[in-house]
Order: structure tokens, then C-alpha cells, then sequence
């Protein structure tokens, strides 16, 4: 059976809202993070509910956590960065604890300032550069990748229904 001290890695448990405060600005100093990521960090290290609210209430007041903000930098990173599709932002999202309402929102407004075809042929082109896909193995290659990167089948057929070069 595990105890406190082993599950929190030794140190000492948050028994007050300014030690959680302290520890949730550590953990934040490394990375953005939702505020569903922070209480469960709080959680883990030994905070009680009241504990870890009140910490989480006073992140708020100083705008240390925002999930909206949070949640639309992360969605626009992913996107240019990695070109990531609608599809694979949700789920990282969803797995970081941010409401769908805001999800949602968040993924419409970045992917209606670029057409999320044009975004999938931009990452389609640096990866695969002028690949013929008209061969069944580096169409299905290509198919596998767009998916992996969560982009909707609708946008995957289209978008090689024609070659990449022409503007269909």
C-alpha cells in the first residue's frame, strides 16, 4: 500500500493554500497548463479539495490560469507547429481537461482564418514533397498521416482526390 509520502515523491504534503499557491506557480513555470492539469498536480501531492481551490481561485485572480487562453494558445501552436488538425487538437484538449464549450470555440476560430484543406495540403506537401499518390502504397501512407494529424476524412478525400500541385 502506497503512502502519502511515497505517492508525493517525499516531500512534504500542500496543508495550506499558499504552499499549494507556491507549488502550482512551480508547476507552472515550466509550461502552460489547464487548470483541470493544475488541480490535478495539487491532488496528487497530497492537497484537499478546499486546499487546492483556494489555490486554483487565486491563480485565477492573478490570470495565472485561464483555460480559454490556455486552450487557444495550445490550438494554435499545435496547428502551426506541428499542423495539427481540428480532429487531433480536440483530443489534446479534451485530455487536458478544457470544457468542450471552449474547445469547440477554440478550434473554430483558428481553423476559420485558414481553410483547414489548404492547412492539410501545406503539411501533406513538406512531408511527402511531390510524391506520386496516385500509387496505392503512398496514397494509403498519405491517408494514415493526415489521420494521425486529425484532419477529417471529408478534407483527406478531397484533398487527394487531385494531385497536390493542382489547386482543386
Amino acid at each position: 500500500m502506497h503512502t502519502l509520502k511515497q505517492r508525493t515523491g517525499g516531500a512534504k504534503p500542500i496543508d495550506s493554500a499558499d504552499a499549494a499557491f507556491a507549488r502550482a506557480l512551480r508547476y507552472l513555470g515550466y509550461r502552460a497548463r489547464s487548470g483541470a492539469e493544475v488541480k490535478n498536480y495539487l491532488h496528487q501531492r497530497g492537497g484537499t479539495d478546499a486546499v487546492v481551490d483556494a489555490a486554483i481561485d487565486k491563480l485565477r485572480g492573478f490570470n495565472f490560469s485561464d483555460d480559454e487562453t490556455f486552450a487557444r494558445n495550445w490550438a494554435l501552436s499545435r496547428a502551426q507547429n506541428q499542423g495539427y488538425g481540428p480532429g487531433k487538437i480536440e483530443q489534446e484538449l479534451r485530455t487536458k481537461g478544457v470544457a468542450d464549450g471552449q474547445i469547440d470555440a477554440v478550434v473554430k476560430e483558428i481553423f476559420a482564418s485558414e481553410n483547414e484543406e489548404a492547412r492539410a495540403r501545406k503539411v501533406l506537401q513538406k512531408k511527402f514533397g511531390s510524391e506520386n499518390f496516385r500509387e496505392p502504397r503512398a496514397l494509403r501512407r498519405a491517408v494514415a498521416f493526415l489521420e494521425r494529424r486529425g484532419y477529417s476524412s471529408k478534407v483527406i478525400f478531397t484533398l487527394l482526390r487531385c494531385p497536390i500541385d493542382d489547386n482543386c
